[in-house]
């Protein structure tokens, strides 16, 4: 029955694991520190395919032709004019992420849009403007915040002469580039995103057919890093537009045309480098490649990503109850080392698995087994030194447990110790008139008399010989003073012994009384037995003589030999009883009777 309970027990906390870990993983509590993690784990740059290519409008370019609000068409035309003046030698695609909505001058505008015309393999950026709105679904009113409320439009005579996609960032609930849109719907429009729209017009250059990714009810999907800021190779626009660099060596590429200067504002957190930023020319680049090797995926589904992780972490805690503390820290390495393999894996088949929460849950539920483990062997040592403290002093005890010795072996020491011996007399023929549990009685009554006694003074309670008992003062312990502690107990023996014949008397019509010894001088202390069964006592001569001493004391008399009231005759009054010989001994042993300590 015991051991339905305490599995009862374990099955009920682990129920409660599961649950708690149940909600926190569903809720994606810690979705921030969870990317933190996964980050390094899932987006491993590569060398990026030397296809993509970046002309950047950077600082040079920014001193040479001005501020780029400034700039007039002209120089964006003449890029395309410049990139194309070879048909045979054009790059696949010429991508601008850069929004041109208004108008400026119609001269230069035009011929913007008419050299874009010509090419034939232009793609420019545009905004999508959201709105939240709530719609009516089946009945029941929700809160749509992805209602394309607008399209900011390239200028109509541009936007009738190329390509166009929208080039919104889209940031994770940390603030990161994680997730790109693949399309979106406006006025029965379906608008492709700026990566996606260049996507297109590459596989129709290539002769391929795209394969667009997997994506979640909004049309969102998880792209893979390609590389780091710095990866792609950038080329600044001046050196383009001056003639320093052949426009043949674009041919067949895919261009990609943006800011890479801080002062434009166009520059985000991403999940590739945590602590530097990355501009927007870039997270497009590796949005395209994110496409083009389908390095895409979505996160699995919460419920069942949930409910895995908590009946894991509920089974780990089930099986490390019975493991020793460096198994089941193995074991839960092993669970860790097992779901980072496995994040990989179906990361890398589409598959987004977050790693915080089996991680973290696993080092809570091992800290939890510590602490149980830990818990558990304070009750067990309390259970002990409880059990120990039957016996022995409780200052003993607690000497014993500050030092954490539990050791028991075989063996004894030599020990200069006191010894006191108490007896009950008359105790036979009281027996023969009493029923048996009124005997009993009476001599607990008495043994807690002399127990307490021994304890109060710091003694060890060796044994009880029937209605005897035998304390020793100074084992297995030092203990100061312990001559004169010896004598104390006898005395408060004697003063509790007053009251305790009072009692009895009145109920049962009987009285007992007493007989103490009290030796002191070497002995041999430690445990005598064997193996399987042992007793910490002590013997020699000292003990004997301790013990013959009592079995000559008369009723209600304390007797202490020479060698105790040597030791404590400043504090002691006593009378002479002179030498007499004790039973077993050779040499007569001076007496004295205990009369009062001071």
């Amino acid at each position: 029955m015991k051991n339905i309970f305490q599995k009862g027990k374990s099955f009920l906390v682990a129920l409660i694991i599961a649950i708690i870990v149940f909600v926190l993983t569903y809720s994606q509590a810690l979705y921030s520190w969870d990317k933190l993690l996964a980050d390094p784990i899932y987006q491993q740059p590569s060398t990026p395919d030397n296809t993509i290519r970046l002309i950047t409008i950077d600082e040079r370019t920014i001193a040479e032709y001005g501020e780029f609000f400034d700039w007039s068409r002209d120089i964006p035309a003449k890029l395309v004019e410049l990139l194309n003046e070879n048909p045979d030698k054009a790059p696949a695609v010429i991508a601008f992420d850069i929004m041109y909505t208004s108008e400026r001058d119609k001269e230069t505008d035009e011929r913007f849009a008419e050299a874009c015309k010509k090419a034939g393999n232009v793609i420019t950026a545009v905004n999508l403007v959201y709105r939240t709105e709530l719609t009516n679904e089946g009945g029941s009113l929700k809160v749509d915040n992805d209602h394309v409320s607008m399209v900011e439009y390239s200028y109509p005579a541009l936007k009738e002469a190329v390509g166009y996609g929208f080039a919104n960032t889209y940031l994770d609930k940390d603030q990161f580039v994680r997730f790109a849109r693949l399309k979106a719907d406006y006025n029965g429009e379906t608008i492709y995103s700026f990566p996606a729209r260049i996507y297109l017009k590459y596989a129709k250059y290539k002769g391929f057919v795209p394969v667009f990714p997997k994506t979640d009810k909004r049309q969102m999907y998880n792209f893979t890093y390609t590389g780091k800021s710095g990866s792609y190779e950038t080329l600044s626009l001046c050196d383009v537009l001056d003639g320093r660099i052949d426009p043949e060596v674009f041919a067949g590429t895919i261009l990609l045309v943006g800011a890479y200067v801080p002062g434009l504002q166009d520059h985000y957190n991403v999940a590739v480098q945590h602590g530097s930023q990355m501009y927007g020319v870039e997270i497009q680049a590796n949005i395209l490649e994110a496409l083009l090797e389908g390095n895409t995926g979505l996160p699995v589904n919460d419920t069942l990503y949930a409910a895995v992780v908590a009946i894991v972490l509920a089974l780990y805690f089930l099986v490390i109850r019975k493991l020793k503390i460096v198994p089941a820290a193995l074991t839960g390495i092993g669970l860790i080392g097992l779901h980072v393999v496995m994040g990989i894996i179906l990361y890398r088949h589409g598959m987004v698995v977050r790693i915080i929460e089996p991680v973290l849950g696993i080092v809570v539920v091992y800290v939890l087994y510590l602490i149980g483990g830990y818990l558990s062997e304070i009750l067990k040592k309390r259970k002990i030194l409880n059990a120990f403290k039957k016996y022995v002093a409780p200052q003993v005890v607690q000497e014993v447990a500050d030092k954490g010795d539990f050791r028991i072996e075989l063996g004894g020491e030599r020990r200069h110790v006191a010894v006191l011996f108490v007896d009950i007399r008359g105790f036979t023929p009281m027996s023969e008139g009493l029923e048996p549990d009124k005997i009993v009685e009476i001599l607990n009554e008495y043994l807690a008399l002399t127990t307490s006694a021994i304890f109060k003074n710091g003694g060890t309670l060796d044994k009880f010989i029937g209605d005897a008992t035998m304390a020793v003062f100074n084992a297995p312990f030092d203990l100061d003073d312990y001559i004169y502690r010896a004598v104390c107990t006898a005395r408060d023996i004697a003063a509790g012994s007053e009251e305790l014949e009072k009692r009895l008397m009145e109920r049962f019509g009987k009285s007992v009384s007493f007989g103490v010894g009290v030796n002191c001088g070497e002995a041999v202390v430690g445990n005598i037995g064997c193996e399987f069964r042992m007793d910490y006592t002590a013997i020699g001569d000292t003990v004997n003589t301790a013990a013959r001493l009592e079995s000559n004391a008369k009723r209600g008399q304390i007797l202490i030999s020479e060698a105790v009231y040597e030791r404590v005759k400043e504090r002691v009054k006593v009378t002479e009883v002179g030498v007499i010989p004790l039973k077993g001994k050779s040499n007569d042993v001076f007496v004295y009777q205990l009369d009062e300590v001071m």
